[in-house]
């Protein structure tokens, strides 16, 4: 037995052998890197090149197109038996024989529905992401980019600093008078890092994104007041009243990450540094500023949407955002009040031309709670599944946005679900430039590179968005 193991290793051995003296070792994405193509995160994910744990959990085992069509099938399949079932527990409840075993198995294709959904919804994502951004920069680098970026490598492996700040300006990266610290990363890497953060951050892909140079953006907003009327030929015109403005600032404020590796990490030529450091930063900024954008205060952090002043949309002034109520205490719905009311209040307290454009934000509990809702004259389920790869689940033939960053709809008071053109209504401000400083210091053998980026947002257009509140006012 021992000389059948002993043959079986040797076969292996010479075989990895024969393999590496005719192929060598291929490091994909060093190659390609090297080769003017640098493979961000979900490109090498969707291409099959090999990831860590964190960048394959972030593109999913499922992020390619072939699997995406299985996965929509798959979905709307379980839908179909999701409505059955559903249509049986109903019928139950109305004979006054509510079934706890028919109940629990609704609650489990729901919960089933759910994953299915949310596997679909990161498909489209990392395809969107591709589609947008495909697998590598912006077309060719010019030489001063590619002299740059040759220069930052160096540094990032062995500290060598000589000549990269006259490169960055060369390169057009900063200006000199430029006031901020570190070394700016390679465009190459920056495109990486924000094309995770479009495919993890929910409001920043479905927001407006603007790039700036300055520390604050400044916007003027026309709050209405222009007069105009209709004349004859040859009749007088009045004179007209001036339109309101009013100036709206959103400050960019620094998010950080500090993330660490070993020396014998960074001396190894087939680490992709690009890869490492984009892979090790990103998801840390996208949890970061995706809880910002909706919960964050303004101070030292963009101002969240649901951090601003909330009225009965009967009352809704500028500056303010109008909420409807879902008519129940601390749910979306109960025996006397049918949520599906509320939803469609909320949808039709937006004005026409923000509807076409519309969609909800919610988080994953309040949509199984949602997709039990039914319309009351056909009996149709309000929530629909993806009907084609590439398109998120509908409510009310709007799509849908999960955000784990929203509070639940089972307590009072809370805002689980907004609904609006987050384009027009939320405006996301990325100051220019991630910027690296390399610690060799302070916490050895480690070498840490504390990477920082600018970041800014809040809402632009306070008609453009309504919420609903659970509550009865």
């Amino acid at each position: 037995m021992k000389i059948v193991y002993l043959c079986v290793a040797l076969a292996a051995t010479i075989i990895c052998a024969v393999a590496a003296a005719s192929a060598g070792h291929l490091d994909v994405l060093s190659m390609l890197s090297t080769a003017g193509h640098p493979v961000d995160l979900v490109a090498a994910g969707m291409m099959g090149i090999p990831l860590n744990a964190r960048a394959r959990g972030l593109v999913g085992v499922r992020a390619d197109a072939s699997n995406a069509a299985k996965i929509l099938a798959e979905l709307q399949q379980t839908f179909e038996t999701f409505k059955q079932e559903r249509e049986e527990e109903l019928k139950g409840i109305k004979q006054n024989f509510a079934d706890v075993v028919k109940t629990e198995k609704v609650d489990r294709i729901n919960d089933e529905i759910t994953k299915l959904q949310a596997s679909l919804d990161e498909v489209n994502r990392a395809l969107a992401a591709l589609k947008v951004g495909g697998a590598g920069g912006d077309g060719e680098m010019s030489a001063e980019k590619r002299e740059h970026a040759t220069a930052f490598n160096r540094f990032f492996r062995r500290g060598v600093e000589n000549g990269l700040r006259d490169l960055e300006v060369k390169a057009a990266l900063r200006t000199d008078s430029d006031p901020d610290g570190g070394y700016v990363v390679p465009d190459q890497m920056e495109t990486a890092i924000d094309r995770v953060l479009g495919t993890v951050s929910a409001m920043r892909s479905i927001s407006r994104v603007m790039s700036v140079s300055a520390s604050v953006y400044k916007k003027l907003v026309n709050q209405g007041g222009a007069t105009g009327g209709w004349v004859g030929e040859r009749g007088s015109r009045a004179e007209t009243g001036t339109p309101t403005l009013v100036e709206l600032q959103f400050p960019t404020m620094e998010i950080y990450a500090n993330p660490a590796a070993t020396q014998t990490l960074l001396d190894d030529a087939a680490v992709d540094i690009e890869a490492w450091l984009a892979d090790e930063v990103s998801i840390t900024f996208a949890e970061m500023e995706g809880a910002a954008f909706i919960s964050g205060d303004g101070v030292n952090k963009p101002r969240g949407l649901l951090s601003y002043t909330t009225v009965a949309d009967a009352s809704w002034a500028w500056g303010k955002l109008g909420y409807v109520v879902s008519g129940v205490a601390s749910a979306l719905t109960d025996s006397t009040h049918n949520g599906a009311d509320a939803i469609t209040d909320l949808v039709y307290s937006l004005k026409q031309g923000y509807r076409q454009n519309a969609r909800f934000l919610m988080n994953r509990k309040t949509q199984a709670a949602v997709r039990k809702f039914k319309s009351k004259t056909e009996e149709l389920y309000l929530w629909q599944p993806s009907i084609q790869v590439g398109q998120p689940a509908t409510l009310l033939g709007h799509p849908i946005t999960d955000d784990d960053n929203m509070p639940d709809a089972s307590v009072g008071g809370n805002v689980p679900i907004a609904f609006g053109d987050f384009q027009r209504g939320y405006l996301i401000v990325d100051r220019t430039g991630i910027r690296v400083l390399r610690d060799p210091f302070t916490n050895k053998p480690y070498v840490h590179f504390y990477t920082t980026k600018r970041v800014g947002g809040g809402v632009q257009n306070f008609e453009a968005i309504k919420l609903l509140k659970i509550g009865t006012a």
